[in-house]
């Protein structure tokens, strides 16, 4: 039985019996009497278990005594027909070698735990049934992402995460540095003198790929980037992360339209990808957390998107009757609680709002003839809100320089992105879809730091 090649659970699961298997994995119950023992395996390759069946004939007592909740094992036996419910096949032990103990202190052992201790373990919860299946979703999730822009012919571009530009224009951007701390070189006007720092400029981690996404666009004509993105907001929401992952396509010669035509195919193609491979995944989290999560995925597949300008929008909030937290009126900045409003009661499916005003919308947004709104387009979701957020680019120099003017933005950073519209400016058009946001529709979680598997928030880092 030593030449025996070891299966994952996932195959175990699918093989026909009679065969001797080697599995490996880690103890996830375990229960019996003083003749037979029962072992729940799991390796992570799936949400189900394969059943090990020990006789107790077979096994001395303090080996048995030894496998508790979250050893690991190898197990060598033949597989077979189960006898009981709940799996159709099981392993009939012959020898069981332990790789490594669990002591009482394992903090997962057989009971509910909250999402929020989870959270302070995060060392350890991608071992539970819930992590796991977030974890393999998201996976399948990026995996799907580049399949569905490989077979659209577009260019996948590694845009650089420390960056001097600042895309947003909101400057909440975590500094990069390798100056002593302690002992931070001046100028003679007593600022900080970045001369004297590694890039002999001021940087940071990028807040978007986007702005270098454009100039890929611009030479090869469809390109998207997928990579982590940072924001140092002081945001506690269960919707914010400071570290989460973007994905950014960015199409020449692409307008507003097709930019929403983009970007409902895009998300349609991922929520099928997810209905199509993690169902056994999906229906845990329905029947655990949220009893309508297959049904919403479902929908959002079998329906068009509605799109709707924001002024109509703003009209539709304000002649609703509903008292909102935050007061509605033509120039705000939508909130969750509008946008759910609109796509959760109002229309009850997912809203493409477009034509933003420009006072709320970034600098480099194409501006309407009527000088007060922008081609922004914000994809809105049941649930979460906003999951998607792009526009058609200004391609004219002249507009687009005297928008930085009128915002008084510092160009000296910004220059390689201007020169852009000098040299063969074209109309193109592009969004970012927050990876986490996505995740948290698909997997109906409800907080944003259990999508990922260590989240970066305010004053918490660990891991």
């Amino acid at each position: 039985m030593e030449d025996i090649k070891r299966l994952r659970v996932v195959e175990l699961l699918s093989k026909t019996p009679g065969c001797d298997v080697l599995a490996k994995g880690w103890v996830r119950t375990k229960r019996g009497n003083k003749n037979v023992s029962f072992i729940a395996l799991n390796d992570g390759s799936t949400i189900n278990n394969i059943q090990v069946v020990c006789d107790a004939a077979v096994f001395s007592e303090d080996l048995l005594k030894d496998i508790t909740t979250g050893a690991c094992l190898a197990v060598w036996g033949k597989l077979v027909e189960s006898q009981g419910k709940g799996q159709s096949v099981e392993i009939q032990a012959s020898r069981i070698e332990i790789y490594g103990k669990a002591d009482a202190t394992y903090p997962l052992q057989k009971k509910g735990h909250s999402l929020e201790f989870l959270r302070e373990i995060a060392h350890l919860r991608p071992r539970t049934n819930t992590m796991g299946a977030v974890l393999r979703i998201r996976h399948a999730m990026a995996f799907a992402i580049h399949s569905y822009f490989n077979s659209k012919g577009f260019f996948y571009l590694h845009t650089p995460l420390i960056t001097a530009s600042d895309c947003e224009g909101a400057g909440e951007m975590f500094q990069v540095t390798t100056m002593d701390l302690d002992n931070v070189p001046k100028t003679e006007d007593g600022k900080i003198d970045y001369s004297k720092d590694f890039f002999g400029r001021q940087t940071s981690l990028t807040v978007s790929g986007q702005l270098e996404g454009e100039l890929g666009a611009m030479s090869l004509g469809q390109i998207y980037t997928f990579g982590p993105t940072f924001r140092a907001e002081n945001s506690n929401t269960p919707r914010h992360l400071a570290e989460f992952w973007m994905v950014e396509p960015e199409v020449a010669f692409n307008d507003i339209t097709d930019n929403m035509n983009l970007a409902e195919d895009f998300i349609k193609y991922l929520v099928k990808y997810a209905l199509d491979h993690c169902m056994d995944d999906l229906k845990f989290l329905n029947d655990m957390f949220d009893k309508e999560l297959i049904s919403r995925l479902e929908g959002v597949i079998n329906t068009e998107f509605v799109r709707l300008p924001y002024t109509e929008g703003v009209k539709i909030l304000m002649e609703s009757g509903r008292k909102f937290e935050f007061p509605v009126g033509w120039g705000i900045d939508l909130q969750s609680e509008h946008e759910r409003y609109l796509v959760e009661e109002h229309f009850k499916k997912p809203v493409i709002l477009t034509d933003y005003p420009k006072d709320i919308k970034a600098f480099y947004m194409k501006q309407n003839d009527d000088g007060k709104t922008v081609r922004a387009m914000d994809v809105l979701f049941p649930k979460i809100g906003e999951i998607i957020g792009g526009s058609e680019r200004e391609e004219s120099l002249e507009k687009l320089e005297r928008r930085i003017a009128e915002l008084k933005m510092d160009t000296r950073n910004l220059w390689w992105y201007i020169d852009t519209r000098r040299f063969g400016t074209a109309p193109h058009s592009g969004f970012g879809l927050g990876f986490e946001r996505l995740l948290l529709f698909v997997t109906g979680m409800s907080n944003i730091r259990d999508v990922i598997p260590f989240p970066r928030t305010p004053k918490t880092a660990e891991f």
